[in-house]
């Protein structure tokens, strides 16, 4: 819903919503949707780059097209593609036009097969009832079927979580006898039993390994002491990388959207660690969260640390959210190589197994 109308005209109109977010809305000519698309959504550092290409060439770029200089003809402009196509490059996708290497990239023929959400197999980051979830297991393994899925994993809170009803180590063993139980009458389609660990403020783990190593999968996150120093931040999340048990870190630097910053942590740091490790760092879907936010992802993927998309669902519609994931991964420039549920179920098991075989 819109609070405020800016303006409004026969090609442009402006509002603001309730959330404060201005919203533009242009009309333009068939012929010249292409170029104006490009030209109104940017990046402006990206369209920067290509106005300088257009330049050499004896080209000038606008919304309207692209025209030659000396004649003003108007080479093209109804598609996106015709833009870059006259420049001498391939398509670029829309999720990497931030002038990071892209140019380049396309240039050398070289630009990344971007993941798509077709490429996942399974979610990582699933909550229950058993903790602060809506529904049964079974209620989701019906969701997580109808998507396709191979597989979730059922990753409830653990004891240290109280406001979100975290289990108790005798509970979480019980869940994991039902989801063995569960999984024995499953076809075509596998549960994990998992668990979303806290990473407590002195770097400890809220469950021992004798409990971790029961389960098929573990997440570890912090939910508190946000304002610890950077040293003793970075020490958690690198402790818990460490962990031969921890298979992802979730949403690693806490962020909340127009909420709560990001903590300070050396990122560096803890991917370091993640790729000497086999430890996954995770993109959470979950709208107000995003994180790893773009810029993290493409040093996570540089790194060489494998990432995992997950919704860290709590509720059915919320399996939706998977989308906002993988468009956040376009932007980092993953491919599906690059990201751990587009494995198979035996592919995922082989490596968490390989991890859990590492020496601390």
């Amino acid at each position: 819903q819109s609070k405020e109308v800016i303006m409004k005209g026969p090609t442009k109109s402006s509002i603001v919503t309730n959330e404060g977010i201005q919203v533009d809305l242009r009309v333009v000519n068939e012929n010249s949707f292409g170029a104006a698309l490009s030209y109104f959504t940017g990046s402006k550092a990206h369209n920067i780059r290509l106005r300088e290409m257009a330049v050499k060439k004896g080209l000038k770029i606008n919304e309207y097209g692209i025209f030659d200089l000396k004649t003003g003809e108007n080479l093209g402009g109804k598609r996106e593609a015709d833009v870059y196509r006259i420049l001498g490059l391939p398509f670029i996708p829309p999720e990497i036009r931030e002038d990071t290497g892209e140019i380049e990239a396309a240039l050398k023929d070289n630009l990344p097969e971007l993941i798509e959400t077709k490429d996942i197999k399974g979610d990582l980051h699933v909550h229950s009832d058993y903790s602060d979830g809506n529904l049964s297991i079974q209620e989701l393994v019906e969701i997580a079927k109808n998507r396709g899925y191979e597989y979730i994993a059922i990753t409830d809170h653990s004891k240290g979580l109280g406001v979100a009803r975290g289990m108790s180590t005798e509970q979480i063993l019980e869940q994991n006898k039902a989801i063995n139980a569960l999984n024995k009458k499953l076809r075509g389609f596998r549960l994990l039993s998992g668990v979303e660990v806290d990473i407590r403020s002195d770097i400890t783990l809220d469950f021992p390994d004798e409990v971790l190593k029961r389960l098929d999968i573990v997440i570890a996150s912090i939910h508190s002491g946000f304002r610890q120093s950077r040293e003793q931040l970075t020490k958690r999340l690198v402790s818990a990388a460490k962990n031969p048990y921890v298979t992802i870190i979730a949403h690693p630097t806490g962020r909340l959207i127009g909420e709560r910053d990001a903590y300070d942590v050396d990122m560096e740091e803890v991917f370091k660690t993640a790729k000497e490790t086999g430890t996954a760092m995770e993109i959470n879907a979950y709208p107000l969260r995003l994180d790893l936010k773009d810029v993290y992802i493409k040093k996570a993927k540089e790194t060489g640390v494998s990432l995992a998309i997950n919704t860290d669902a709590h509720a059915g519609y919320q399996f939706d959210f998977m989308i906002y994931g993988v468009s956040t991964a376009r932007r980092g420039w993953l491919e599906k190589k690059d990201v751990l549920n587009t494995c198979s179920y035996d592919m995922l098991i082989k490596r968490i197994k390989n991890k859990r075989g590492r020496r601390r």
